[in-house]
């Protein structure tokens, strides 16, 4: 939509769109396009709820609970994170079914663990700041969020986990 509006514009006003269109950080925006269209073709053929149905057949409760927090963060780091909340939920109802695991504690430790990882530069947001800044700090503003987004992909789960699930329950 935002491109089709972008050209609209630049058909009904070229010079001052020239200098827009030059300013538009198209690494980023076939980024985000290839990494959206990699999550879709991962929930088309099943992925998400493969390891769902995988992890729900493990016997420890807690530990499928851990799992799942890590892989809403994962996949949220590439993905949309209401799309993984909205597929992920439903997969963690056998789960909360055990009364193993308390629902409310749950539910927050994976919103927690899938929004917390949107820094993430192929994350929308991460993006945006990537493409916002100036391009002789793209690169290192790009390193410095893979850091910082990978670096909550493998601490969010485990800490909203442990808080939420396990202190939750003492």
């Amino acid at each position: 939509m935002a491109l089709t509006a972008a050209v609209v514009l630049t058909l009904l006003s070229p010079a001052p769109a020239k200098d827009a269109v030059g300013q538009i950080s198209w690494g980023i925006v076939l980024l985000v396009c290839g990494i959206v269209t990699y999550s879709g073709l991962m929930q088309t053929v099943g992925t998400v709820d493969y390891l769902g149905d995988a992890i729900s057949q493990l016997d420890a409760p807690l530990l499928a609970a851990l799992l799942i927090c890590y892989i809403a963060a994962v996949v949220s780091a590439f993905a949309s994170t209401t799309g993984i909340l909205g597929a992920l939920i439903p997969l963690a109802v056998p789960l909360l079914a055990t009364g193993q695991v308390g629902a409310v504690g749950l539910v927050a430790a994976l919103s927690i663990s899938s929004s917390v990882v949107d820094s993430s530069p192929f994350s929308t947001n991460g993006a945006i700041v990537v493409a916002n800044a100036p391009q002789e700090k793209q690169a290192v503003v790009y390193r410095q969020l893979m850091k910082w987004g990978f670096g909550l992909v493998l601490v969010a789960p485990l800490v909203s986990w442990a808080g939420l699930t396990v202190l939750a329950d003492w």
